[in-house]
């Protein structure tokens, strides 16, 4: 099969035929139809992620049919359209017993500890767990997209933070992950502001639900205080910055519920007196489990939320090792697209 190989941390990746993966007993093979381009890419293709260990194939957004199955595998079959979350649960220990898929003790990732989907084939273990059916109506594009980005921004924004209607969401970073959590929060009733250096990420941010779009700055915090009259309840970091946490902190009232999803540097410096005199809660969110899922399904198939609105690009599997070196460079305007087993056209 053809895939984005990476041989070596940092230089650019080929295309390549190498090896079809193994089909994992309790596990599938999908095709990929569509499969997103996301910074996590990136920053393991620059060997920031230790998991990785080259040869290596990246991606972990994906959408497809099932092309071979397990011998362990029962309910699912060749040909069904599915996806996954880019954290593939062992379903055995002790997070995964209690129903948090997202944090498993074993957890595997396609294109981090194992390869991905810049591919035209990926392995899925586990599929008892980690598979996704799709419904009909929802393009393989839109589909991709929810793997690790839109599910994420679900998960932060109704599971994790539980935004409330009528609640100011603050989102620091209107990419890919940001552009989701506006567009979820303003579907929950939020009155949603985007913050980014980027004013074409702004328009889209108002596009897509923010009641206001703030270029940020030091002092966007003030802004948003103002705005709030006195802070807003939640605040969402989706780029991972010391002085986006600092700002986003600053900008919430007493009470108020900050979300990190972006990952942090570890050399950071927080001010602490904020969090303590405030009272605030600082919350993690990683993903999101394969059951999880059916509530996000249900609001796409009825109309409430669009993310293939957020597909800006889509490209193949030749265009990819240059989007990909792209990224380090210039921010991702939405969610890129790759289609791997579509030939570059013209």
């Amino acid at each position: 099969m053809r895939a984005v190989l990476v041989e070596t941390f940092g230089e650019p990746p080929v295309v390549v035929d190498v090896p079809e993966p193994r089909v994992p007993d309790d596990g599938v093979l999908v095709r990929v139809e569509a499969t997103g381009l996301c910074r996590s890419d990136w920053h393991g293709w620059q060997g920031h992620d230790t998991g990785i260990t080259l040869p290596h194939v990246p991606g972990h957004e994906f959408a497809g049919t099932i092309a071979a199955t397990g011998g362990e595998v029962g309910r699912w079959k060749e040909g069904d359209r599915v996806t996954a979350p880019f954290v593939c649960a062992c379903g055995q220990c002790e997070q995964c017993l209690a129903g948090n898929h997202q944090v498993c003790l074993d957890q595997q990732q396609p294109g981090f500890t194992y390869w991905g989907s810049f591919a035209e084939l990926v392995a899925v273990p586990h599929a008892e767990t980690n598979l996704v059916r799709l419904p009909e109506r929802l393009d393989f594009d839109a589909a991709a997209s929810l793997g690790c980005r839109f599910a994420t921004a679900y998960r932060a924004v109704r599971l994790v933070a539980a935004v409330k209607p009528e609640e100011w969401l603050a989102v620091f970073g209107c990419g890919g992950a940001g552009l989701s959590a506006v567009m979820i929060g303003a579907a929950c009733g939020a009155s949603v502001i985007g913050i980014d250096t980027d004013p074409d990420a702004l328009a889209l941010a108002r596009q897509h639900g923010a009641v206001r779009a703030l270029a940020w700055n030091p002092d966007v915090s003030d802004e948003i205080r103002d705005i709030t009259s006195g802070g807003a309840q939640v605040t969402i970091d989706a780029v991972g910055s010391g002085d986006v946490v600092r700002s986003a902190l600053q900008s919430l009232r007493p009470h108020g519920r900050h979300v990190q999803v972006g990952l942090l540097p570890h050399d950071i410096t927080l001010n602490m007196s904020t969090l303590i005199g405030r009272e605030l809660k600082w919350l993690g969110s990683h993903g999101m489990s394969a059951r999880d899922y059916p509530p996000l399904l249900k609001m796409v198939t009825a109309g409430t939320l669009w993310p293939e609105l957020l597909v800006t690009k889509r490209i193949t599997l030749d265009d990819a090792p240059a989007a990909l070196a792209n990224l380090g460079v210039a921010s991702a305007m939405g969610i890129i697209v790759i289609h791997p087993n579509e030939k570059r056209r013209g």
